[in-house]
């Protein structure tokens, strides 16, 4: 809880700082913005290790494969990534990079996700073939 504190401390410090900055040296704004941003995200990073052992207890007591934890945690880890530098672009005024960020990001989810509706397609297709027999 501490840290979420210090986070959102930080955060707000460097919002008002950027803003102040913005109308005199707009450079030194978004350099500003971006070095809180990745401060931000390193420190959140910190946190991720528990979050990945409960997935994975998770989806050992559901009995799942371990590669389906994989790709979530995969999946969700593009997701903060392409979010994160595509809210960089835009507060940078780069709209256009930004979308694409977010398409290059969409695009890594299914290319993560492909071998698990490769076994969907497999489960149903073998569902299929023994219900008609």
């Amino acid at each position: 809880m501490t840290e979420l504190i210090l986070t959102a401390g930080l955060a707000a410090a460097a919002a008002f700082a950027s803003l102040a900055l913005k109308k005199y040296a707009p450079e030194i704004s978004a350099v500003l913005s971006v070095a809180a941003g990745a401060v931000i995200l390193i420190s959140a990073l910190h946190r991720v290790s528990p979050i990945v052992s409960q997935i994975t207890q998770l989806s050992d007591k559901a009995g799942l494969s371990s590669a389906y934890g994989r790709v979530l945690i995969k999946t969700i880890g593009v997701c903060f990534l392409c979010r994160f530098t595509s809210d960089t672009c835009r507060d940078s005024g780069q709209t256009a990079l930004a979308s694409k960020v977010e398409l290059a990001g969409k695009i890594s989810v299914l290319l993560i996700a492909l071998p698990l509706f490769s076994d969907i397609l497999n489960i149903a297709a073998g569902l299929l073939n023994g219900t008609t027999t």
